[in-house]
């Protein structure tokens, strides 16, 4: 004899077909916007979806003539090659603490021009100091590292001030001690103009009869600031914190192989740069991909944290 339907069993089959229904409505409605939408789907899922496949590497001794399900099935031997290796502390210590430095010193930069520009009443003025604060951006990285070096070289411009004021000449990149510093400086002057426009956007959104009753109350400009702007951009900036801070632990390689020597390894290797010799230089693959499926993982566990902590302080996150 069979079970007779459970009114809660229609009721989900109701709802699974009004469902449907009012999908193949809309897509009706919107068929054009659906058929735009396919390229970017299709991108995702060629190079962000598909590729994930190709992290079984990490599981192998990978060999690229036997191919991917060729190759030896090794396990965690990848991983545990890893742990135990003399570079394991040195590029996890160099990679948290340049993120952390980044995440300190260069977060806070954008939301401070940001709020410098939005106190300027001389448009001519803020135009230019927004073009010559963007500009660092559109510049080649190769372009930037080589102003770079050439400015910190032992003959440079820095070193030339520095003589003139009676000090010795030092070649910078060449001193593990100020590799960090250099990293996290430039990247900040390369970055700070075109993180402030988001910023400047969600400025534009707030309220300007917020401002007249705080000055009608005899509210100054610092306390129209932190009573009024800042608030008003705090959903962005916790957005942002939670972007960035999922993004900790990826530390781009091109900027390090550029500025980077032997002499600096020390605090300047960071996991991505050792995936890079790795992978690239060395040809082992599976050691490499391991390295970077566990620095993938590392992310994606910030990320997570941090998402859980903003939505218990602030009731933003992004999910």
């Amino acid at each position: 004899m069979e079970n007779p339907v459970t009114p809660i069993d229609v009721r989900g089959g109701i709802f699974r077909t009004s469902r449907l229904q009012a999908i193949k409505k809309d897509f009706a409605k919107r068929k054009l916007i659906y058929f735009m939408l396919l390229p970017v789907v299709a991108f995702y899922v060629v190079f962000h979806y598909w590729p994930m496949y190709g992290a079984i590497i990490a599981f192998k001794n990978f060999s690229p003539a036997r191919g991917i399900l060729g190759s030896e099935w090794v396990g965690y031997q990848n991983f545990q090659d890893f742990f135990r290796s003399y570079y394991f502390f040195r590029v996890l210590r160099n990679t948290f603490l340049i993120s952390i430095y980044e995440l300190i010193f260069g977060f806070p930069a954008p939301i401070l021009l940001a709020l410098l520009l939005n106190e300027l009443r001389n448009k001519w003025y803020k135009r230019v100091v927004q073009t010559v604060t963007y500009l660092p951006h559109f510049i080649s990285l190769m372009v930037i590292c080589g102003v770079v070096t050439d400015f910190l070289a032992k003959d440079g411009v820095i070193n030339d001030a520095i003589a003139f004021f009676g000090g010795s000449r030092e070649s910078f990149l060449l001193l593990p001690q100020w590799f960090r510093t250099i990293f996290v400086s430039t990247s900040i002057w390369q970055q700070v103009g075109w993180g402030s426009i988001i910023y400047l956007a969600a400025l534009s959104g707030i309220d300007q009869q917020l401002y007249e009753a705080a000055r009608m109350d005899g509210a100054g400009r610092f306390r129209q600031i932190w009573h009024i702007t800042i608030p008003g951009i705090a959903p962005t900036i916790m957005i942002l914190l939670i972007l960035q801070t999922g993004h900790m632990m990826n530390v781009g390689f091109e900027k390090i192989i550029l500025l980077y020597n032997p002499n600096t390894f020390e605090t300047a290797d960071v996991i991505s740069s050792f995936v890079y010799r790795k992978g690239l230089l060395e040809m082992n693959y599976g050691y490499s991909a391991a390295v970077g499926l566990f620095n993938s993982l590392i992310n994606f566990t910030l990320l997570i944290l941090a998402n859980w902590a903003s939505k218990m302080a602030k009731q933003t996150s992004l999910w």
